[in-house]
């Protein structure tokens, strides 16, 4: 009984159990299904309300863009007004502006026919007048025309003169400055000693006997002196002097000295002659050799050939116008020394070329041609630089100068050589060089008188005022100079002076 009991207690339990499982389970199903419901409605009603909000969102905005549209219309609208009445305005200044250039070229088509009879009226007028002018002057209108253009002519070239005058006057005012200074510094520091010596061939005896002894018996003694020595001889009237000729200065100085010892001895026959020429070769040769080492010692330039500085010396017994050559070249080589140091040239070179300018002067009786020419081809021949070659050669333009200490060694050759008491000249020479000064400037129309002053250093023109004005006088004294400059040869440099001067002269009585 009790398993059955236990039985039916268990089977009741189990139904009772699942009755209230079942229960439980219905009740949250229930449970579920109301929640489930709840938000369905829940979100209809959310979806409801985000309809709404869009659409009233979507209104606002159609609405805002309907405020803008009108508004922005509204605003062309009146831009459009705008220009309309802009358009209206310029239409109507336009058209006022029509009517007032249709009144100008009325008023200039007037105006034209007025030109045009006032220009017909000119043309008549001028005809007229220079029909009477013509009849007047005697003159057709293409000779008053060249009259015109020649006025014209004198007039532009009275301007020319006086720009030319002031343009040159102001370029040359700083360079004739430094020139000047440069020129003066350089002359200032030689400082050399005028030189007028000359080389002569006269021998003093100490009396007239003397004559009859060098002339020998049948003129034996003075055939064999000239034989020996190659110079002639010139015994005459003179008294108390004999002469010497050679156009060889160191062997008209040899024929000196041995003549000279002949004369101090007593003893003079062939032999004798011989023997006091050979001793005085000697000594004139050696002389030569010292002469040449010191002027190279004295100008400062060495490593010179050997027959160089032998010719160097050679021109202490060569003169030039009363100028000794060999103080000339020192004198020279210093000069372009210090001018070549003012300027930056090359001082070395220039000194160089100063001192063998005159080389060819040497042996010009020997070898024809120009002196510069002459020492030139014997530099070159000795090894002498190309440049102190070419300076030579140009020094006096021979060949056109390219180089500046070229240039320099002909200013200071022109310094040295004309410098006051530097040179002589015979007064045949001098005389003629001044009469050909004042013929250049006679040749010239309107030339009163001529006077060359300060030995031939400056010339004055004296000109008939009525014929030569103040820009002719310039012109005559350029071309004056120009003409001096090729036809004569000169040292240094010419002043060329035009005087005008115009006079009134009357008389109080």
């Amino acid at each position: 009984m009790l398993a059955v009991e236990i039985v039916i207690a268990a089977v009741v339990g189990f139904a009772l159990g699942f009755a209230i499982d079942r229960f439980l389970v219905n009740a949250q199903a229930r449970k579920a299904a109301d929640a489930a419901g709840n938000l369905v409605a829940n979100a209809q009603k959310e979806a409801e309300n985000l309809k709404k909000e869009a659409l009233l969102e979507a209104k606002d905005e159609i609405f805002k863009q309907r405020s803008a549209a009108e508004a922005e219309d509204k605003e062309r609208r009146k831009e459009i007004t705008a220009l309309e009445n802009r358009l209206v305005q310029r239409e109507e200044t336009l058209d006022r502006r029509m009517e007032n250039i249709d009144k100008r070229e009325h008023q200039l088509n007037s105006q034209a026919g007025q030109l045009e009879h006032r220009a017909e009226e000119l043309t008549a007028a001028r005809s007229e007048v220079t029909e009477r002018l013509e009849k007047i002057a005697s003159m057709t209108a293409d000779e008053a025309k060249a009259e015109l253009l020649k006025s014209l002519e004198e007039e532009v070239q009275r301007e020319a003169v006086a720009l030319i005058r002031d343009t040159e006057a102001q370029a040359t005012d700083e360079a004739d400055r430094r020139a000047r200074r440069i020129v003066g510094i350089a002359i200032q520091r030689v400082a050399a000693d005028h030189t007028a010596e000359a080389t002569v061939s006269v021998v003093h005896i100490p009396s007239d006997e003397m004559k009859g002894r060098l002339i020998g018996r049948e003129g034996r003694n003075i055939r064999a002196f000239e034989q020996i020595t190659g110079i002639n001889l010139i015994i005459d009237d003179t008294p108390e002097t004999v002469v010497l000729s050679s156009f060889d200065p160191v062997r008209r100085e040899i024929g000196r000295i041995a003549l000279e010892n002949m004369i101090a001895d007593g003893r003079i026959h062939p032999a004798r002659i011989e023997e006091m020429f050979g001793k005085a070769e000697k000594l004139v040769n050696e002389q030569i050799q010292r002469e040449g080492e010191q002027a190279t010692f004295d100008a400062g330039v060495h490593s010179l050939h050997p027959e160089i500085v032998k010719t160097l010396g050679r021109l202490r017994f060569r003169t030039s116008y009363g100028q000794n050559v060999l103080n000339h070249s020192l004198e020279v080589s210093w000069l372009a020394g210090v001018m070549a140091e003012e300027l930056g040239a090359d001082v070395e070179l220039a000194k160089r070329a100063g001192l063998l300018h005159d080389l060819g002067k040497a042996i010009d009786h020997e070898i024809e041609g120009p002196h510069a020419v002459i020492g030139a081809e014997l530099a070159k021949r000795l090894g002498e630089h190309d440049e102190v070659v070419h300076i030579i050669m140009a020094h006096h333009n021979d060949v056109e100068a390219q180089t500046v200490e070229a240039v320099l060694i002909q200013a200071a050759d022109a310094i040295s050589a004309s410098r006051p008491g530097a040179r002589r000249e015979t007064l045949e020479s001098y005389v003629k060089r001044l009469e050909k000064l004042e013929a250049v400037a006679n040749a010239h129309a309107g030339v009163e008188k001529t006077y060359a002053m300060q030995a031939g250093r400056e010339i004055r023109i004296m000109v008939q005022p009525d014929e030569i004005s103040d820009g002719d006088a310039v012109i005559l004294a350029r071309d004056v100079a120009h003409e001096i400059e090729e036809q004569l040869e000169y040292p240094g440099q010419i002043k060329v002076m035009v005087v005008r001067e115009s006079r009134a002269v009357d008389f109080a009585k």
